[in-house]
């Protein structure tokens, strides 16, 4: 079938994007869906700083390539064997999909699918197959989902059904943004009652988890960004505080929990030094492949801190985002907060200078 997306014709282009559009909005021939997968009408694609490194060339993914990774939609088309999802089902899209069968898969959720992880760095589908194409030539998936077009074929794994009255908004948001920045917190950082969780960086991953330790019983959050706007907005989201770094490191902050939501050097480091003794440093942010910190080893072992990673806030989607909805509908998650605005496909590359400026939380881009 046809459809239209937005393709990445080649990284690391001069910004603004809006004069060299990167992106170019192409019309594209989809292939039916093969055995375990599903054809899948787009409804609403959240822009995400995973979009933009690969634009930017931070991450390096096979050229052309069909961006877009965080998506929800309604199934149109199965294929064989897939009997647990009905035609007219509302999807939530998630950037990994999971085997269920290899080692990794085994860790509950702290490591990536191996084969998963393997496909989307070929930039293809779980079976090592692609369904797009343009005049002929293959057209490479975004981690599975190459959710900036009108339509998706995608693996039955990349995908967690939710109810009808999830709106497109949020649920495309649960799949990244909530997942990774959600997931973090109540998967790798824990916190208790009584517990303060420091978010340092509050783009769309650093929010959610900032919405969704405020979501937890009894827990002190305190938003920290550069920029004064996002410091404002975590206030109205219900923040206890919100800090530049050089105001917390003024204050003496300390919390037991602190996510780092940047995938900066710099802002590993401000996380660290936030960590209270014993408290958990949780970093979701990616950094540049040749990124390095500085840091003394002192502090982890004389005062029981613990430095932990999180991909994909260490969860696993069948599990975590039932969860999310369920907070969601008990309006204890306002997902739709994170919303800065929506914007047409047309307009994706001047989407991605926003959000290489911070100006946006997440950019929705409706298909409707």
């Amino acid at each position: 079938m046809k459809i239209r997306g937005a393709v990445l014709e080649q990284i690391g282009c001069e910004r603004p994007y809006a004069q060299s559009r990167p992106l170019v909005v192409d019309d594209l021939d989809l292939a039916p869906p093969g055995a375990g997968e599903l054809l899948v009408r787009i409804e609403a694609a959240g822009m995400c700083h995973s979009d933009l490194s690969v634009v930017d060339g931070s991450r390096i993914r096979p050229m052309p390539m069909l961006l877009g990774h965080e998506a929800a939609g309604v199934v149109e088309e199965v294929g064989g064997g897939v009997t647990d999802v009905p035609v007219g089902q509302r999807l939530v899209m998630t950037f990994l999909p999971r085997c269920g069968g290899c080692e990794a898969c085994a860790t509950n959720g702290i490591t990536p699918c191996v084969p998963g992880s393997a496909a989307n760095a070929a930039g293809t589908l779980m079976t090592g197959e692609r369904r797009l194409s343009r005049g002929g030539d293959p057209v490479h998936h975004h981690l599975g989902v190459s959710g900036f077009a009108t339509h998706a074929v995608v693996d039955r794994r990349s995908v967690v059904p939710v109810p009808a009255d999830v709106p497109a908004e949020v649920a495309s948001l649960l799949g990244c943004a909530v997942l990774t920045g959600g997931g973090a917190v109540i998967n790798a950082g824990r916190p208790q009652r009584g517990d303060t969780v420091i978010v340092v960086g509050l783009g769309g991953v650093g929010m959610a988890a900032v919405l969704t330790a405020l979501a937890q019983d009894d827990v002190r959050v305190i938003g920290l960004d550069q920029l004064p706007a996002k410091l404002e907005l975590a206030r109205t989201m219900g923040a206890h505080a919100a800090y530049t770094p050089d105001e917390a490191r003024e204050a003496a902050l300390k919390a037991t929990v602190v996510i780092e939501a940047v995938g900066h050097p710099k802002a590993v480091e401000t996380a660290v030094d936030l960590t209270a003794a014993g408290g958990r440093t949780v970093c979701v942010g990616l950094p540049h492949p040749d990124a390095r910190i500085t840091l003394s080893p002192l502090g982890f072992v004389a005062e029981g801190r613990s430095l932990i990673g999180s991909y994909l806030g260490s969860a696993v989607p069948s599990r975590e985002i039932p969860h999310f909805v369920d907070l969601w509908r008990s309006g204890r998650l306002p997902v739709e907060s994170l919303v800065s605005s929506t914007i047409p496909l047309d307009d994706i590359n001047t989407g991605m200078d926003q959000l290489a400026d911070g100006n946006a939380v997440r950019q929705i881009i409706r298909f409707d």
